[in-house]
């Protein structure tokens, strides 16, 4: 195992790493956008494009995060700071994206504070910058700990399944994306 000091040390990594760490910041993504409509609306809704357990946006940025920032996951306060600018240009990015693809938003902030076309907000800003520093301080050391418990056959069985199934769901909400109640304005 490796220490403290090294663990987010960049090294090559192969696929199945990346793979794994992407559906699983996906899955908590997925968990942590119906968790707050489960609270504030007192109903479940899947929050996502994709008929799946998942949303992309959180494994994407995820380990955008990760690759940017792995150097600085001993400087707290910066890797807030960082990680609330960089989440904000992708959620920014991701919505314009999301409406002229489909032509409709599946998030619209512009009841809250210093919010930027609706898009994004001060406490989307917030709450990325905590979850960043969350991440790379201290959720992927963990992960890095638990990933190197698991036999390799079972890492690419299970990235096998898992991007057969990401594919397919895909590929059919490329053609009719998720619209149902409390996806979209």
């Amino acid at each position: 195992m490796k220490t403290k000091n090294n663990v987010c040390r960049p090294t090559i990594r192969t696929f199945d790493f990346y793979v794994l760490l992407f559906f699983l910041l996906s899955f908590i993504g997925w968990l942590w956008e119906v968790g707050i409509y489960l609270v504030k609306e007192h109903t479940w809704i899947n929050r996502g494009v994709y008929l799946g357990p998942y949303l992309p946006i959180y494994g994407a940025g995820g380990l955008l995060l990760w690759f940017l920032l792995h150097r600085f996951h001993e400087k707290k306060f910066q890797t807030f700071l960082m990680s609330a600018v960089v989440c904000s240009v992708v959620e920014y990015g991701t919505s314009a994206f999301l409406e002229w693809r489909w032509g409709m938003r599946w998030w619209d902030y512009s009841g809250y504070a210093m919010n930027i076309n609706g898009r994004i907000c001060l406490l989307g800003a917030v709450c990325f910058g905590l979850g960043g520093m969350l991440l790379n301080c201290y959720f992927i050391p963990v992960y890095m700990w638990l990933y190197h418990k698991i036999p390799p056959k079972r890492r690419m069985l299970l990235c096998a399944i898992l991007l057969t199934v990401f594919v397919l769901d895909a590929t059919s909400c490329a053609i009719s994306p998720n619209r149902g109640h409390g996806i979209a304005w």
